[in-house]
């Protein structure tokens, strides 16, 4: 069976990724969401959400706010 001379591409092209990679403004711009803006919004929504549902031994009926 012989293999398909796109998919060998595809492997090396994987493979050798870094030796090819650039910063660009694009490249940049993603890093940066990634790094900082994502855990940023999900370490504010923790903050503010901190303490305000208590879900442990809820029963029936019961409202899950505290405040």
């Amino acid at each position: 069976m012989a293999m398909d001379p796109a998919l060998v591409r595809l492997g090396n092209m994987i493979q050798n990724r870094y030796k090819y990679f650039r910063w660009t403004r694009r490249t940049a711009g993603i890093t940066f969401m990634y790094v900082v803006v994502v855990p940023g919004i999900i370490g504010y929504l923790g903050y503010k959400t901190d303490g305000l549902w208590d879900l442990r031994a809820k029963r029936r009926g019961d409202i899950i706010s505290e405040r």
